[in-house]
């Protein structure tokens, strides 16, 4: 028997298996469509993500899917272009699949929410964090939203950024973000928490993505006094702006949104992203039983241990098995009922990034909460717990919050 079965029927374990009933949905298989970057400066993010999915269905359909029905992963590579994820969307609506997860970039899921929520098929983002990518449809905007997410958002990363600078008596700080979607939402999200936390933004600047050199505004932030930096942005310019940190021996702190914890980040930033902290819902080491099960299935199936992005990988992973448990008790491929049954999920699922009891309701589509975050820190080319006693807690289940 392959490892993927045992470790499959060890975390769905015997209490989730259900009688058998009908087929669900015409189709000989429960056909889910599967959005992300898998090339491109946030290719780590979406290839890691489509790993943790891919371990996860193969879970799924070793121990025989839904009534022996088998699950389909119908994948789509966005590039991280909000034009090409558009179009992604109304391919799938068109091919008719049970529901898709996935979407990484903030701009990319603000152009491909519109076609989920009009065709009635649930999306679960397992990567972006833009807020207002589950609120737009929220009651009372629409009676029944169709857009969940399973990765935190940019008010929850704020947040937990704010109070690690007020742990470490940071009161004067720089902020640097990209000029896209993403950038614009993090910068309103910052600004808001620094202004709630009593944080002063001692410089304000941006930049484009594909920029190569970004020593002007490191420098200005530099004179500006800050007692540290903080970046927000994806790929390969984060690591430009960690080398032109190190150039200018500037020693202040440096932090910013989960995509530092990227291996083209630690890679491309070398010794210079050395103790770069970031709010992670998942740092790779051993913990909890599920979560030594998954690393394990990880590098069985992908032969390797190195994920590139852990956090996107243990997201896809809990997202797909959650859908999975939705599509099974709604016994259906019906859209509205697969809602319904994510809204109100009867079985609590035990994920490698926490403990799933009723993670959504019709007036809360996000699943992680405050008290489900860690600050990482980069160190010795990896990811860590920033805090000791963080790592001691690190297998303690954590329920959603308020």
């Amino acid at each position: 028997m392959k490892l993927s079965r045992l470790l499959g029927a060890a975390l769905l374990s015997a209490s989730t298996v259900m009688p058998a009933r009908a087929q669900i949905g015409p189709s000989p298989t429960i056909r889910i469509g599967v959005s992300g970057p898998f090339s491109g400066g946030s290719g780590p993010l979406g290839e890691s993500m489509r790993n943790g999915i891919r371990l996860a269905v193969d879970e799924i359909n070793n121990i025989g899917g839904i009534n022996g029905q088998k699950f389909e992963l119908i994948e789509r590579d966005d590039e991280a272009r909000v034009d090409l994820g558009a179009k992604i969307a109304d391919e799938l609506v068109r091919q008719r699949v049970t529901a898709t997860i996935g979407i990484a970039n903030t701009g990319v899921g603000l152009a491909s929410i519109d076609a989920y929520q009009k065709a009635a098929i649930p999306l679960l983002i397992a990567v972006s964090t833009g807020t207002t990518l589950t609120k737009k449809y929220a009651p009372p905007a629409t009676p029944a939203n169709y857009i969940f997410r399973i990765s935190p958002t940019l008010d929850l990363e704020a947040r937990a950024l704010v109070m690690e600078l007020k742990r470490r008596k940071l009161t004067a700080v720089s902020w640097l973000a990209d000029a896209t979607a993403y950038g614009d939402a993090g910068t309103a999200a910052f600004t808001q928490e620094s202004l709630s936390g009593g944080i002063t933004l001692s410089s304000h600047e941006r930049f484009k993505v594909g920029d190569t050199d970004m020593s002007a505004q490191v420098g200005r932030a530099m004179q500006s006094g800050s007692q540290a930096l903080v970046v927000w942005g994806i790929g390969p310019e984060l690591a430009v702006i960690a080398r032109n940190r190190e150039a200018l021996k500037w020693k202040a702190p440096m932090m910013g949104s989960w995509t530092f914890s990227s291996r083209n980040f630690i890679d491309g930033a070398g010794k210079a992203g050395e103790g770069v902290l970031m709010p992670q819902t998942f740092i790779q080491d051993l913990g909890s039983s599920s979560k030594n099960s998954f690393l394990l299935a990880y590098k069985r199936m992908f032969k390797t241990d190195l994920i590139a992005s852990p956090m996107s990988a243990a997201q896809g992973y809990d997202g797909m098995h959650l859908l999975y448990r939705a599509i099974r008790q709604a016994n259906s491929g019906d859209g509205s009922k697969i809602r319904a049954a994510m809204e109100n999920l009867e079985t609590r699922y035990q994920g490698v990034i926490t403990s799933y009891s009723h993670p959504f309701t019709a007036l809360d589509h996000d699943a992680i909460t405050l008290n489900m975050l860690w600050i990482g820190k980069i160190a010795g080319g990896r990811i860590d717990y920033a805090d000791s006693e963080d790592q001691r807690r690190g297998a303690v289940l954590r329920f959603k919050g308020k």
